[in-house]
């Protein structure tokens, strides 16, 4: 028997359904005390349940309708009311005529880039709203984003939401969401953070430009692997937006950009600001990007100091057109530029102990004693002043540096903010920082940095993991590239830094 026509809780006449999933049934209703047109999502029963599922769903629609509440931000749906309809909990929300950024993609395909941004700017707002209140969504995807036929674009269905300081109502082993917009820290069983909301909003950012799931696989096996493992087809119609995705789509939870950083970000992509990428004039600098440059921060660290210049030589004496490195078309080279840091953290390989094998167009190369890292066929190999061995791509823009700092001490981050501003900052030009955090390796204490800043003629990006062996020998993977092609050379820092090969017995 349908519902439409029926009166719900003696008030909400339902006059068209409008949306129906997994969970519920999505309601247009006249509110007859009121006089105006609400939402009602009606509870799915499954056939079958036992009684303490069926609770447990009752359970969830109130959570739903309780963290929505919590929630007073326009980019998330506003909840009025929950009644009781024959046994069973209805959420009573506000009405927007709308279509699901999953029906728009379907029916007009991928967006441009400064569409999915605007977008993507309101469910970030919507998420750090949620997060502020105390609020995990779990289930951030194109079908929970409304866009609204005024503009108004909102994020709903907070059913399986979960807030701070209660419990899950999930069954050990047992996952709750759309499994292609889970997170890899999700799959492995660890408890969701905001960092799992905003991966999800990663994979909903990458689906709206490139028109396909970033994961997309045969079967949710193979999904669920591919999530936790492989890296994602590389970005191609994402324009400025793919600096976003990518820091959203970093594997690692603690690496992944936070979402004040999306926000800032979004608002630059949607105010389509074009200035980074404007010809180079005479008074910009150099365009090679600057290495950071280590202090002592203790009486047995040694201070190895990275140079420009040095690495510009050591392209110049490659040959070819790795002297790029220092001088690109219309740069002229600046005497000088002292290094200046940035790390950034890699996604984590399969194994929490051991690199994974080399990969097909890479070959292993030795950076040091007992220390090899995987390397792109085709890069020159070059060792810098300070032992530091660099090897630069053919086109002379990008290099890959590593190092190994006997008795450098387990706490980068320490030293990273002690000279952030007083070097990095004030050598490099545009200076900001991406992501600057904690994290392991292997199950060693680990630090991740990345940041953007300007070079003559383009925008930089440079990431840096450092991590230490039990004999207090640091170890650093470090790249810089154009920041319009970081979605192409990510993957060589990722690649290098997980296949990392240490034999601490030197």
């Amino acid at each position: 028997m349908s519902d439409l026509g029926r009166l719900v809780a003696g008030r909400y006449l339902l006059v068209e359904r409008v949306g129906s999933g997994g969970m519920g049934t999505v309601w247009r209703a006249e509110d007859r005390l009121l006089g105006r047109h609400v939402a009602v999502k009606k509870l799915h029963i499954p056939p079958h349940l036992h009684d303490d599922e069926v609770r447990t769903l009752h359970e969830r629609t109130r959570r739903e309708a309780r963290s929505a509440a919590r929630i007073a931000h326009p980019n998330v749906i506003v909840v009025h009311d929950v009644v009781d309809d024959e046994g069973l909990p209805c959420i009573v929300m506000e009405y927007i005529p709308s279509a699901t950024l999953s029906d728009v993609l379907k029916q007009r395909g991928a967006l441009p880039p400064e569409e999915a941004a605007r977008i993507g700017l309101a469910m970030a707002a919507a998420l750090r709203a949620a997060h502020d209140a105390g609020v995990l969504h779990r289930d951030v995807k194109p079908a929970n984003v409304l866009l609204g036929d005024g503009g108004r674009i909102v994020l709903t269905d907070f059913g399986i939401a979960m807030e701070s300081g209660t419990s899950s109502l999930t069954k050990p082993g047992e996952l709750i969401g759309s499994i292609r917009y889970l997170s890899p820290e999700r799959l492995r069983g660890a408890e969701p953070g905001p960092a799992s909301d905003l991966w999800a909003l990663g994979a909903t950012l990458y689906q709206a430009v490139e028109g396909q799931h970033p994961f997309a696989r045969d079967t949710p096996i193979e999904t669920a692997y591919a999530i936790a493992t492989d890296p994602y087809e590389p970005l191609r119609n994402a324009g400025d937006l793919a600096p976003v995705i990518e820091g959203l789509l970093v594997k690692e939870p603690g690496q992944r950009m936070d979402v004040h950083e999306v926000e800032r970000r979004l608002v630059d992509v949607t105010a389509t600001r074009t200035a980074r990428l404007d010809p180079p004039t005479r008074s910009e600098r150099t365009d090679a990007p600057s290495p950071p440059a280590r202090k002592s921060s203790g009486n047995r660290r040694r201070t190895v100091v990275r140079s420009i210049v040095a690495v510009a030589l050591a392209a110049a004496v490659a040959g070819g057109g790795a002297l790029w490195w220092l001088k690109g078309p219309g740069d002229e080279p600046s005497s000088h530029a002292s290094g200046s840091g940035a790390s950034a953290s890699p996604s984590p390989s399969p194994s929490a102990t051991l690199p994974p094998p080399v990969p097909d167009g890479y070959q292993l190369q030795k950076a040091g004693s007992g220390f090899s890292v995987p390397v792109p066929d085709g890069w020159t190999r070059k060792t810098l002043d300070g032992g530091e061995v660099a090897f630069i791509d053919p086109s002379g823009l990008v290099g890959l540096r590593v190092n190994a700092i006997e008795f450098a001490g387990t706490d980068p981050l320490r030293h990273w903010r002690e000279t952030e501003e007083e070097q990095t900052a004030r050598d490099n030009p545009g200076y900001e920082r991406v992501r600057m955090a904690e994290t392991t390796f292997r199950g060693r204490p680990a630090g991740y940095w990345e940041f953007t800043f300007d070079g003559r003629a383009r925008q930089y990006r440079a990431a840096e993991l450092a991590f230490s062996s039990t004999d207090g020998t640091q170890y650093v993977v470090y790249l810089s590239a154009p920041n319009a092609q970081w979605h192409t050379y990510r993957k060589v820092f990722d690649t290098a830094a997980n296949g990392v090969r240490v034999s601490e017995t030197g």
